[in-house]
């Protein structure tokens, strides 16, 4: 899956709302992240190890995050629910008038032949769009809360 986001949010905001693993993470990402599977195994200055899934997705990941470089997240899937394994990456880019453009790459492998269906059809080209038009909603909801 590849896809762009334009948010209000500066390039600062953007690792700042991605990189926190704190419960704020929760509100941040409120539909796009399901808290009753959300779990914090381990964490540092520039990475973060994390079980993660999306409200009503049969899907969960655990999710090595690294951000040492701080225009680029990676992420490296270690354990998932569909038995394989995948990555990602968030380049952060200065946008206009002082927000951000984000290049979003991801991808898995080596699903159980049963869920490679599913996998298929979440990452087709509309699957993208609404994904990168909940990054853009949560990232600019995080600019104007930090305005406030």
């Amino acid at each position: 899956m590849r896809f762009t986001v334009e948010t209000t949010a500066s390039p600062e905001q953007v690792l700042r709302a991605m990189t926190d693993f704190s419960d704020r993470r929760l509100q941040t990402w409120s539909r796009t992240l399901d808290p009753k599977r959300y779990e914090v195994r381990g964490q540092g200055d520039t990475w973060a190890l994390a079980k993660e899934a999306s409200p009503g997705s049969p899907f969960w990941v655990v999710a090595r995050y690294d951000w040492s470089d701080p225009a680029v997240i990676r992420w490296t899937v270690e354990e998932s629910s569909y038995g394989g394994t995948g990555d990602g990456v968030v380049r952060i880019e200065p946008g206009r008038d002082g927000g951000a453009r984000l290049r979003v790459e991801w991808g898995n492998a080596g699903a159980r032949a049963a869920q490679k269906p599913l996998l298929f059809v979440l990452h087709l080209r509309p699957m993208g769009w609404v994904v990168s038009r909940m990054w853009t909603t949560a990232l600019n909801r995080y600019a104007e809360s930090e305005a406030s």
